[in-house]
């Protein structure tokens, strides 16, 4: 297809004149029939790379999101210009989801929006092999890299799902990739280096500061901020802190300084965010204070302050998110008060995802155990077998994936364990309607699915057994066809649950030991990394060289030297001309405030009574690991039973370095066994 319908249908649809950036290279790139990569910086329109060409194409887009507020951003756009489009997503009841199906059935819809996770769903999949797709679309396609700062394992399964349902090409798109991760992305998807478009990270009205926080970082806050925000012209702003109680403070601090603040985190229920977020869109609230599930999505262009109260997770976090400033152009401040007391709670997050080693050794033996039943098939319901080798959910699935890698493992397919169904005619008036074999088939169906009171659980065992005797085909497949087919009618309700994950053990005689070893070595490989992730960061923010030029070298971006990175005069310079350090304020980070050593007294309040419960389920005391994490505020699955959080200990010892505290517990435990 030539240019000029793509140029006409951004004039007539989207109301464009002209395409940005690099979106005509990636839409002529899709609609030749190429896999594709974007990478855009924050706010340079990546969206419209799939909602052009999504509507030149003959089938369906099917579009991949992390979050559901980024589809539901995208779909209110795609909406507001005509667009055929929905999500099916965890907030529909059945009926809605139906009828988005029927809808992308009869070739109604242009986009579908779906999380990686609805992929796994059994019945979504037989779904979508019964619609013709065009464009696989992958957003914050970062995911796929281990490399990545958000790296979710569900992604690497992608290039599967695109084999399963036959979908010619891919389009993935990024705001925030370094070259280790653009390489990962080709190299999963086969992408040709030519097809990868990447516009760059250098943002002229963006200026970037950094503040030394040194003596009252709130007091220091408001003095910055109050110039910015005056009475009835308040300057729209978020301000990223890391821990839900901060959020609260600090717009309470705010407020009572004539700052209307509102914070914004994950304690909140979903409808008060979803009613602050409207708020601030709309320009009735000025002021977010938000952990970092605030922004994703959020498509605001006037935002004229983005301040990091504390230190970002990541470069890439910094990226993204000083990316939601200023997108309509125009002069903007994106303000680090940065200091080194946030860096121990950043870094316990990292090693509150490493694994225990004896966790490591029981899913082993899980699997070994499988691998020597009959069929070689091993059943995985995730929560249970977190519980069960205390392994928390992330760390557990990229472990699957690394077992994957080692040919341990190989998944097969997935499936919900338990079906249920609701009659809404009575069960010989459904049998009625069908004669010969099919009306057999139904009786067996009929007779042998229990009801009790109004439901009744499908036995897939059970209808098998009877199906043979009676000669019908009762195999699992047919019978959630036909019961799906009735649903469709009106006929009954069916619900299902458990998803369950089966996979092939490829090698039943695992080394169990080496292997254990192997696998732990390589987790605490990537909590090394994690570490390193963060001193980057803070050599970010300690730079004595342009911070806008160090920003984009860590994202491969050779802006500065093709002679488009700010005016002649700056570049001989290398510099940007509107950042600190090029206003001659490089900074060095305060150390953290010391904090009083660790006591016996200590001991006896915060550790004891986690030890003494622990032993008493579990008939030994924890490990210095799990008694470190109990302290620090690291969740464990572990902690659920044993009821952790109602203990004064639980996170007593948040504000301190994980090694320091695991240390200490790894020697009072000591000493205690002895004593």
């Amino acid at each position: 297809m030539t240019s000029m319908p793509a140029q006409q249908t951004l004039k007539d649809v989207f109301g464009f004149d002209d395409f940005r950036g690099g979106q005509q290279a990636v839409v002529s790139r899709v609609l030749a029939g190429h896999s594709t990569t974007a990478i855009f910086a924050t706010g340079a329109g990546k969206s419209l790379c799939y909602q052009l060409p999504a509507l030149h194409l003959p089938h369906l887009t099917l579009v991949v999101s992390p979050l559901l507020a980024l589809m539901q951003d995208q779909l209110a756009f795609l909406a507001r210009h005509g667009v055929a489009a929905a999500s099916i997503d965890s907030t529909q009841d059945r009926d809605s989801v139906r009828d988005v199906m029927e809808r992308a059935r009869r070739g109604e819809l242009k986009i579908l929006m779906v999380s990686v996770e609805r992929l796994k769903n059994e019945r979504f999949r037989h779904f979508l092999r019964q619609v013709r797709i065009s464009l696989l679309v992958v957003d914050e396609a970062h995911c796929l890299s281990e490399w990545g700062h958000n790296f979710r394992p569900d992604y690497l399964k992608l290039p599967d799902y695109q084999r399963d349902f036959a979908i010619p090409q891919v389009l993935l798109l990024t705001a925030t990739a370094t070259p280790a991760v653009i390489a990962d992305m080709r190299e999963t998807f086969a992408i040709a280096p030519d097809n990868v478009i990447t516009t760059g990270f250098y943002r002229p009205n963006l200026e970037l500061l950094v503040a030394p926080a040194v003596g009252d970082r709130q007091q220091q806050l408001i003095d910055w901020l109050k110039p910015q925000m005056p009475a009835g012209n308040e300057a729209p702003t978020i301000i990223y802190v890391t821990l839900q109680q901060t959020a609260e403070r600090v717009a309470k601090a705010l407020t009572a300084q004539g700052i209307a603040a509102q914070a914004y985190h994950a304690g909140l229920d979903s409808a008060r965010r979803d009613e602050i977020q409207h708020q601030f869109m709309s320009g009735e609230s000025p002021c977010i204070v938000a952990t970092i599930a605030f922004g994703m999505g959020i498509d605001k262009g006037n935002i004229r302050n983005v301040v990091h109260f504390d230190l970002p997770k990541s470069i890439e976090n910094y990226s993204q998110e000083i990316g939601r400033a200023g997108r309509d152009g125009l002069p903007s401040t994106c303000l680090t008060m940065a200091g080194r007391d946030g860096l121990r709670v950043l870094e316990n997050f990292v090693y509150g995802d490493t694994p225990e080693y004896s966790g490591i050794v029981r899913l082993l033996e899980e699997i070994s155990a499988a691998g020597n039943t009959p069929n070689r098939q091993w059943e995985v319901l995730l929560n249970t077998l977190s519980r069960d080798t205390n392994i928390r959910l992330l760390p557990l699935k990229t472990l699957l994936v690394r077992l994957e890698m080692h040919g341990i493992i190989a998944p097969r397919f997935t499936f919900l364990a338990e079906y249920r169904l609701r009659y809404h005619l009575e069960p010989d008036a459904l049998v009625s309607r069908f004669e010969g074999e099919r009306g057999a088939f139904v009786r067996l169906l009929v007779d042998n699915i229990s009801i009790a009171r109004t439901w009744g659980t499908v036995d897939f065992g059970r209808l098998h057994n009877a199906g043979q005797a009676q000669q019908i085909d009762a195999s699992r497949g047919r019978v959630i066809t036909a019961l799906e087919y009735f649903q469709d009618k009106g006929w009954l309700t069916l619900e299902g649950k458990r998803m369950t994950d089966v996979y092939e053990v490829c090698q039943p005689d695992i080394p169990m030991e080496a292997l254990a070893c192997q696998l732990h070595d390589e987790c605490l490989a990537r909590e090394r990394a994690e570490i390193e992730r963060l001193q980057a960061m803070l050599m970010l923010f300690e730079s004595d060289s342009c911070l806008t030029r160090r920003l984009a070298e860590h994202f491969g971006d050779a802006t500065f030297s093709d002679g488009t990175f700010g005016a002649p005069s700056i570049i001989d310079q290398g510099r940007c001309g509107h950042c600190s350090v090029c206003y001659g304020h490089s900074v060095r980070l305060p150390e953290a405030p010391p904090l009083p050593a660790l006591s016996n007294a200590d001991f006896q309040r915060y550790a004891k009574p986690f030890i003494e419960r622990h032993a008493e389920q579990f008939g030994e005391p924890p490990s210095a690991q799990r008694l470190a994490h109990f302290l620090c505020g690291l969740t464990m699955p572990v902690f659920t039973p044993l009821k952790a959080r109602s203990l004064d200990g639980f996170a007593a010892f948040e504000q301190r370095a994980y090694p320091e505290v695991r240390q200490w517990a790894e020697r009072v435990t000591g000493e205690e066994g002895q004593a």
